[in-house]
């Protein structure tokens, strides 16, 4: 049990596009059951997210909307996040909460990551479980989402106030996580060098680790992922994933994404060059 007061809690999200995933997101927080000290929206190359934000920021949930630009056709996921708990930071949040544009929150999500990060300690990322809504989901009234509960099978979900304990810091996802300013600060945020889609998450995870962290199962936490279309692998991040795929392999003496990588080798997108010691797309263009 950690002392003194309890740490305010800010929640941080990085959008460019998904106005309607964002405005659901907003609407949701109208029922949280512990209203936060700021809500920081991230816009990544995106002018238009200040009017959605004046128009669906529910009373009494005050939002801080900063602007980050990317550097080309990639979009600065590790910068906007870090900006964003910077941002945070400075406005007096002890425990900031990341949650992604597509998440919808349960009511008593912040409130259990709370007491979780107050009841548990320092040294730890928090993770909450989520469940992936399926298309033509009936209803994205926070208050009706947790009938449909159903936590991703690849990840603990641990029961309604429990907090489960691991190592496996493989496992750990950025969509819907919270720590503790001091720990973000010493773990130094998320690695700016990877750009656009894939890999920084494990990168973020292995750096905790480094610094004597484990992960958190937070039980009840829940987020609802609301449905878009994606493919699988997802060969629109290609580029994104091989360039990223060589930082974390020079940072870490290891391949991650093996799954996706193996997926686009199957469908000769991608090589694997023995010279280079690295696989390199082949130009072939997607079936």
């Amino acid at each position: 049990m950690t002392e003194g007061p309890d740490p305010a809690v800010a929640v941080i999200t990085i959008v460019s596009g998904r106005h309607a995933h964002l405005r659901r997101q907003l609407d949701a927080f109208a029922h949280s059951t512990l209203a936060p000290l700021v809500h920081v929206v991230v816009a990544m190359d995106d002018p238009h997210i200040g009017g959605l934000v004046d128009d669906c920021a529910p009373h009494g949930h005050p939002v801080s909307l900063v602007h980050v630009r990317g550097g080309g056709d990639t979009l600065p996921l590790a910068e906007a996040r870090n900006t964003g708990a910077a941002e945070a930071i400075s406005r007096g949040a002890g425990l900031l909460v990341f949650l992604d544009v597509d998440c919808i929150p349960d009511s008593a999500l912040l409130a259990r990551y709370l007491r979780a990060a107050t009841d548990a300690g320092p040294r730890l990322l928090f993770c909450g479980p989520v469940t992936y809504l399926p298309e033509g989901q009936p209803t994205f009234d926070a208050r009706e989402l947790r009938r449909f509960a159903a936590p991703h099978p690849a990840r603990p979900a641990p029961r309604d106030d429990s907090v489960e304990f691991s190592s496996a810091m493989t496992l750990f996802w950025s969509l819907s996580f919270a720590v503790v300013a001091p720990d973000w600060e010493d773990i130094g945020g998320f690695h700016t060098g990877y750009e656009g889609y894939g890999g920084e998450d494990t990168d973020f995870a292995l750096c905790a680790q480094s610094k004597g962290c484990r992960i958190a199962w937070v039980g009840g936490a829940h987020a609802y992922h609301q449905h878009h279309p994606v493919s699988d692998p997802p060969v629109e991040h290609l580029r994104d994933i091989l360039r990223n795929a060589r930082v974390f392999y020079r940072r870490w003496g290891f391949r991650p994404m093996e799954g996706w990588l193996n997926g686009f080798a199957d469908l000769g997108l991608i090589a694997y060059d023995a010279a280079d010691d690295a696989w390199k797309a082949t130009g072939r263009v997607s079936p």
